[in-house]
């Protein structure tokens, strides 16, 4: 089993930064690919960025493609996403997820096996 916990969220002005990052326990995070989701107010989750089990291969939402950046340190069995020019829009729990069985194809309709318990993100205009 993994077990994940998120860190980093907070209150910033839009135009900042902040740094999320993800610490796994349990089985070996190379065995999982990696992603973040959020979930704004009123709004259905929805996937941000996911990364491959090795990190050569990332991707992003069109929404944030540009401006977030995705990482992985496997040996620290952590993942990071780094937001920068942060826009009020961006406002919404985000949280980590681990999947499994992904191949990489289709990451928003891959089944995420774990989460994480969510962190929020609010950016003020």
């Amino acid at each position: 089993q993994v077990q994940l916990v998120e860190s980093g969220g907070g209150l910033v002005q839009a135009g900042g930064s902040l740094r999320l990052s993800c610490a796994a326990s349990g089985r070996r995070s190379t065995n999982y690919v990696m992603g973040w989701f959020r979930q704004g107010p009123g709004k259905d989750r929805e996937i941000v960025a996911a990364i491959s089990r090795s990190g050569s291969s990332v991707y992003y939402a069109d929404s944030v493609k540009g401006r977030f950046t995705i990482s992985r340190d496997n040996a620290k069995n952590t993942v990071a996403l780094q937001m920068n020019s942060l826009k009020p829009e961006d406002t919404a729990v985000y949280y980590c997820a681990a999947s499994g069985t992904s191949t990489g194809s289709d990451y928003s309709r891959d089944t995420w096996d774990y989460w994480g318990q969510g962190t929020q993100v609010t950016v003020s205009s």
